[in-house]
């Protein structure tokens, strides 16, 4: 048996988006071993895919920490790798090639690179969605494609019914107010104002919640909302998984849990002001839908509240 290399390092919305890719590369490569190099936020959670054998910790220290580096590319050379699939397409990972397969083409090493069309630049070809050059990658790859336009999340969940006995959910709305500290410019101003147009519309119909992650617990006491935790802990990536599939909505701003939510095929509405588009991102689904506006402040409460459709 040979050994196949996929690599993914993150972002958690990544992750979610890349999970029908590497449903088709191991569909594709079924008499092979499939390997997966990954960082440590999302070791775990590539453990329950059904489509991997084997996960692979990069730490992604320097370039110039040689001693790591050596190991790492030791370990990987060991398996005797018949094929990489580079879903990252960093330039750490390009790097990585350049140790691995000095000089390889797409016979040893499939990128956006090696995959690109020969009408289009690297940087023409970045605009396309992310779907659509996953699956050109896999195409021009010699793959058949028919889970990589369509994402399914749902092997990453896990059994959370002592959390929703603890915080007694039944019917829930999921709120995801967050972002990454440098990223403000994603984050959505007025949900609280919207959790308050909420009860008054559906009263005690639906509890509303969130789910904050280990650097978002202070921020949370801002929201009128429950938040779900693990005994005072954040719940896991596979936890949050299940929390947003049993739900009956979600709201979230441009970050990993809105990722996750259209690829777990979950009714839900994402909120995009002009740092990039849905359709860049291939976020937009059949249940869950973008509210895209050109300034995200100007964007209120009340017109959100008439999207939301919980028939």
């Amino acid at each position: 048996m040979s050994n196949i290399l996929i690599i993914k390092h993150g972002s958690l919305g990544d992750i979610a988006q890349a999970c029908g890719a590497i449903q088709d590369i191991s569909e594709n490569h079924k008499d092979e071993k499939i390997h997966l190099l990954t960082t440590k936020p999302y070791i775990e959670v590539f453990k329950k895919n059904p489509f991997i054998a084997d996960v692979i910790l990069d730490k992604r220290l320097s370039r110039f920490n040689l001693i790591y580096l050596y190991s790492l590319m030791r370990n990987i050379k060991k398996l005797k790798v018949q094929k990489v699939y580079d879903l990252q397409n960093s330039s750490r990972t390009k790097f990585y090639q350049r140790i691995l397969f000095p000089n390889s083409g797409l016979n040893k090493w499939s990128s956006s690179e090696t995959t690109l069309p020969n009408d289009k630049t690297k940087e023409e070809f970045d605009k396309k969605p992310v779907l659509d050059r996953f699956d050109h990658q896999l195409k021009t790859s010699g793959l058949s494609t028919k889970n990589t336009m369509f994402p399914d999340f749902s092997w990453a969940c896990s059994d959370i019914k002592d959390l929703k006995e603890e915080y007694n959910l039944d019917k829930y709305i999921v709120l995801f107010p967050f972002c990454s500290p440098h990223l403000d410019h994603k984050k959505w101003p007025y949900y609280n104002e919207l959790i308050n147009l909420i009860k008054n519309k559906f009263q005690d119909q639906y509890k509303i919640v969130i789910a904050p992650g280990p650097l978002e617990l202070n921020d949370a006491k801002k929201y009128n909302a429950i938040s779900i935790l693990n005994k005072g802990n954040p719940i896991d990536i596979s936890q949050l998984s299940s929390l947003i599939k049993e739900s009956s909505f979600v709201i979230s701003n441009d970050t990993g849990p809105a990722h996750m939510t259209a690829h777990l095929n979950v009714k839900g509405l994402t909120l995009f002001g002009s740092h990039t588009t849905a359709y860049k991102v291939s976020i937009e689904r059949e249940k869950f839908k973008p509210i895209q506006v050109s300034d995200l402040s100007k964007l209120s409460a009340e017109k959100v509240l008439e999207k939301i459709n919980l028939a």
